[in-house]
């Protein structure tokens, strides 16, 4: 069997698992992919399941989540807030699927600044090399690993694929010593042109999908957006909170 061969197969099984999947689509399921059809046709929809809200379908789409009602016919973009839990059930339902696609990324594909002993906390920080509050942030680096905090870089170059930022990007990860260039770079030195294989195109691709639009985006270790720049005490303060209703819930 040639390449050729072999390539339209998996492309048949790969479709015949989309149709079943389609096939096994709720009505309210078939509705709100429809409607979504209608309004952005090149759209990919990442989940569509039951909402909390009664009637309504919730739909993940780029990191962002929106309501459809069941017959499709309506729309809704917004926070869905739980009154009396007192909780944001959007932000929490997002941090889920933001958490699985974070976690997919192995550690041999990140550049990591970690406490000298075991941190207490770990976040993954989307960055830009030529973003002034990413700079900032990291040459506050070792006082953030000094309150437990490791951070994980993954590149997010704004202006783009294939930009100055994204080459430095590349240039950066193809380092002999990535972590020295990064600080470099990170200090407004221009590192060495170099190039190699590298996941700056596939980081950004990630950073795409859960919704990053500045940086840096920094993501707690439950999938949980916590914003852009903090200083390393509020960073610190943030994580603890975020932290308290999971230790009271054991």
């Amino acid at each position: 069997m040639t390449h050729r061969h072999i390539a339209a197969a998996a492309l048949a099984v790969a479709a015949c698992h989309a149709v079943a999947a389609r096939a096994a689509e709720s009505p309210a399921d078939a509705a709100a992919r429809k409607a979504f059809a209608e309004l952005v046709p090149q759209t990919k929809i990442d989940v569509i399941e039951q909402a909390p809200l009664p009637g309504f379908r919730q739909v993940i789409v780029g990191g962002q989540m929106v309501y459809v009602s069941d017959d499709g016919k309506y729309l809704m973009q917004g926070t869905l807030y739980d009154t009396k839990g007192k909780r944001d059930l959007t932000a929490a339902r997002l941090a889920v699927d933001t958490k699985r696609k974070v976690d997919a990324v192995p550690a041999d594909k990140r550049i990591v600044f970690a406490p000298s002993g075991k941190p207490k906390y770990k976040v993954t920080v989307f960055t830009d090399i030529d973003c002034g509050y990413c700079r900032k942030l990291h040459s506050q680096v070792a006082e953030y690993n000094q309150r437990g905090i490791e951070l994980d870089y993954l590149f997010f170059p704004r202006s783009g694929l294939n930009t100055p930022s994204f080459d430095k990007a590349v240039s950066v990860w193809c380092a002999k010593d990535r972590k020295s260039a990064f600080t470099a770079a990170k200090s407004g030195a221009n590192p060495a042109p170099l190039k190699c294989d590298n996941p700056v195109a596939e980081q950004y691709t990630l950073g795409t999908q859960v919704g990053v639009n500045a940086t840096p985006a920094i993501y707690a270790p439950d999938g949980t957006h916590i914003g852009g720049y903090l200083p390393p005490d509020e960073m610190l303060a943030r994580l603890q909170s975020l932290a308290a209703p999971s230790l009271a819930g054991n």
